[in-house]
């Protein structure tokens, strides 16, 4: 299947020389939810602004569907569906009315039932006469994503939707997204909530100062990068590792009564059992015994650490 979106060498540099996007590559499928994960400044907004068409590519070429962003601007931007991090809305004007604006916007026909619909999901029917003046932070972010859905694109861009808003709203946006994907729509998400690119995404991409570092099948990436935490609880409480047992990495854990061991899934061995044998020559007595697979924000962190100490 070709790809719906696709960035080829994409550069994008200010007259001060600040690379904010070096040389990005990305292909992404029709119907695949991809989350990008990185550290504030990493480039992720800016991405998303030259592929919209908001700001012009220094070099290189972005397609949507096979329209070049930039040749067939139009085409292009018709079947993009965008919604940004700041909230820039007509404080008078009613919510309905912002919405159905939004789509005729992009040369629609009116679509009332389109609309009901639209505003039915985000929980903004009841509120569909009020002015955008008088409404909570939370529903203005639901309007937001409203009209990006108004014009029914086939890829849509969430710029950190959920960032300070409600726990309801992000359940209700995990639940919409998922119906995106089922009838077709192509995602690129951005967030900072590590759990939810967790939780709804395929495919996940790291990037950090204007690199992609890697864009990979989210288990894949689990499997591959992802350790496993077993953790040793005690009958007695202990206030640091046994000098007995520094070989093996340990740490005490939170509640001062266990001990915390990550090892690797796909080593040959693991060092499980000489480390209990240890613990018990060391006079420690074991109550319980748990793993945990390592999630998806350990697995961030200490690929961005890794490339930080590169530098």
């Amino acid at each position: 299947m070709p790809a719906i979106l696709s960035v080829r060498d994409v550069r994008k540099a200010y007259e001060n020389g600040f690379e904010a996007l070096k040389r990005v590559n990305l292909e992404i499928e029709q119907g695949e939810i991809l989350a990008f994960l990185g550290p504030n400044g990493a480039g992720k907004t800016t991405l998303i602004s030259t592929i919209c068409g908001i700001t012009l590519p220094t070099e290189g070429q972005i397609t949507v569907g096979g329209f070049d962003t930039q040749v067939d601007f139009r085409s292009a931007r018709n079947l993009i569906g965008l919604v940004p991090q700041e909230i820039n809305l007509e404080p008078f004007e009613t919510v309905l009315n912002t919405v159905r604006f939004s789509r005729g916007l992009f040369g629609k026909p009116r679509n009332d039932v389109l609309i009901e619909e639209i505003l039915k999901k985000l929980s903004l029917w009841d509120k569909r006469k009020a002015r955008i003046s008088e409404l909570s932070g939370g529903m203005k972010r639901r309007v937001l994503i409203a009209k990006a859905l108004s014009h029914e694109p086939k890829v849509l861009f969430l710029d950190e939707p959920t960032a300070g808003v409600d726990v309801e709203l992000r359940k209700d946006m995990w639940e919409v997204v998922a119906e995106l994907k089922a009838a077709g729509v192509t995602i690129i998400l951005t967030t900072h909530y590590i759990e939810e690119a967790e939780a709804i995404a395929d495919r996940i991409g790291v990037i950090r100062r204007g690199e992609i570092l890697l864009v990979e099948d989210k288990q894949t990436l689990m499997a591959q990068m992802g350790q496993k935490i077993l953790q040793v609880q005690l009958t007695a409480p202990l206030s640091e590792v046994p000098a007995s047992l520094a070989a093996y990495d340990l740490s005490v854990g939170d509640d001062g009564q266990s001990l915390v061991y990550s090892y690797d899934t796909q080593a040959e061995r693991t060092g499980i059992t000489a480390l209990l044998n240890a613990i018990a020559q060391a006079g420690l007595v074991l109550a319980d015994v748990q793993t945990r697979q390592s999630s998806l924000e350990e697995i961030f962190v200490g690929l961005v650490h890794e490339e930080e100490k590169a530098a």
